[in-house]
């Protein structure tokens, strides 16, 4: 299973000075883990404009009405072959899409074959709808009937098979409708809950997407549900060729030397304290222990990527773009 470090991304344009804005990494991508979730995100790229690309978007609510979504569209100014454009679909979509630069999609496009992007969010300024992917992201559970995405904030969880019945038959028959998309070629990318929802589909409907990748997936989740599934499941024999990336951040012991970080404006230090204690539950290096461990099952290539001295938050900016070169690869 190859690991390699991460390839250096594109670096966006400075942002202005604003207090709603999530401090800049070295890398010039937006710091989520230091940005308030209270705050809206800044212009993303569809507002700055690309020659490369046009913009759209539709909205949709959920089948009980609880929750509504924001559906974003990159769109390649390129004709589609004869087959379509590959498509990848980016959950948590708002903070996603805020990662996109024009140098993203200027690199995207001198590969000839640019992707459809399609980043599915929340009908929100924010960056994320805490309470609507706990639950759309987390897998429904024997017991109990009632699943909780996160104990310690006593979120809602289990809507895992609605969202991605909301995906399947919803997003995508629209997302057809808007670009010419080839359907052997469609990826997932997913961070944190999101990787914990990219994961579930791998393991329970591999064929909707020939390719996926994940950034630190939340292996505590459920009391390490996607090691014990990895490790202790029945290996799932996909239908067809089908690759995964795991990419993985600073490991948990980095992160424990370096010390605790403040915390986000409005956390409650409580409710931050029994989280962490959530996720000790979990080895270090389980999201690596994972990956080899699904190397093994028949049909699914596996690689693990290392992004050195990235923590949890910065992850999700810094894995979109490798995600999408590794996600429309031949």
């Amino acid at each position: 299973m190859p690991t390699s470090a991460s390839p250096a991304a594109p670096s966006a344009a400075p942002s202005p000075d604003r207090s709603a804005a999530p401090s800049a990494t070295p890398s010039g991508l937006p710091d989520m883990s230091r940005y308030d979730l209270s705050r809206p995100l800044d212009p993303t790229v569809a507002e700055h404009g690309s020659p490369f690309y046009r913009f759209a978007h539709f909205r949709l609510d959920a089948a009980d009405g609880e929750r509504h979504y924001l559906v974003r569209l990159a769109l390649p100014l390129r004709a589609a072959p004869a087959a379509g454009h590959p498509v990848v679909y980016l959950l948590d979509g708002n903070a996603a899409f805020a990662a996109l630069t024009p140098e993203h999609l200027a690199a995207l496009d001198r590969r000839g074959d640019p992707p459809v992007i399609v980043a599915i969010g929340y009908d929100t300024p924010l960056g994320f709808d805490v309470s609507a992917r706990a639950f759309d992201y987390t897998p429904p559970l024997d017991a109990p009937a009632v699943t909780l995405a996160e104990e310690a904030r006593g979120r809602l969880g289990g809507g895992a098979e609605l969202f991605l019945d909301l995906l399947t038959e919803r997003i995508r028959p629209q997302v057809q409708a808007m670009a010419a998309v080839d359907p052997s070629r469609q990826g997932l990318w997913g961070h944190s809950f999101g990787g914990l929802l990219a994961l579930h589909t791998l393991y329970t409907r591999s064929a909707l997407f020939s390719r996926y990748a994940v950034a630190d997936p939340s292996m505590w989740w459920h009391r390490g549900y996607l090691l014990h599934r990895a490790l202790g499941g029945t290996p799932v024999a996909v239908q067809r060729a089908t690759h995964l990336l795991v990419m993985a951040g600073s490991s948990a012991a980095e992160v424990a030397a370096a010390g605790p970080r403040p915390l986000r404006p409005g956390i409650d230090p409580e409710v931050a304290a029994r989280a962490r204690a959530e996720r000790r539950c979990v080895p270090p290096d389980a999201a690596q222990q994972m990956a080899q461990q699904l190397a093994t099952w028949p049909g699914l290539a596996v690689e693990y990527r290392v992004f050195p001295g990235v923590s949890h938050g910065p992850l999700l900016a810094a894995s979109v773009f490798p995600a999408l070169e590794f996600l429309i690869r031949t």
